[in-house]
């Protein structure tokens, strides 16, 4: 005859229970994270991007695009694979006099059109890796910060073509 602690059995239900309890908080934690993330991602599109050819020994060009965020969102960084710098910048004229300033971010407010073209906001492509000719692309990374702190990162493909009035 072999008798059966009844206290082994209970411990393993007790583990049982316990392992049970762990996935669950698990899972949870799980569903939590991906809820989050899923909130601080930004719908966000853009379109009629294009980029400037250039001439052989030049350094630099211009990028265009416009950009409509389904939420307020700010852009705060782009990122090129053609140049070793990409910058954000606003020309204005006063008195009579063009200026180009460096912006450090721009706001996109929901469901609003924002216009980088020439004689206003635009990209400049800095320190050029290789000469930027017609029928090229080149990759644009929009980098997006929610109001909570949340990034998102925004790809758009701008082909290399000759600048049309806008």
């Amino acid at each position: 005859m072999k008798i059966v602690s009844p206290m082994r059995g209970e411990r393993s239900a007790v583990r049982a229970i316990d392992d049970a309890r762990s996935t669950v908080r698990l899972m949870l934690v799980l569903v939590s994270l991906t809820v989050a993330y899923s909130a601080a991602a930004t719908e966000a599109a853009v379109t009629s991007a294009r980029v400037r050819p250039t001439v052989p020994g030049q350094p630099v060009s211009a990028a265009y695009f416009t950009i409509t965020s389904e939420q307020n969102v700010t852009l705060t960084q782009v990122r090129s694979d053609a140049a070793g710098t990409t910058q954000m910048h606003n020309t204005t004229q006063a008195d009579g006099v063009m200026r180009m300033r460096q912006l450090d971010r721009v706001a996109l407010p929901a469901g609003k059109s924002i216009h980088f073209a020439p004689g206003g906001m635009h990209l400049m492509l800095l320190e050029l890796k290789k000469r930027l000719q017609l029928g090229g692309t080149v990759l644009l990374d929009l980098i997006l910060v929610d109001d909570a702190g949340g990034q998102t990162v925004v790809q758009a493909v701008a082909p290399i073509k000759a600048s049309t009035a806008q």
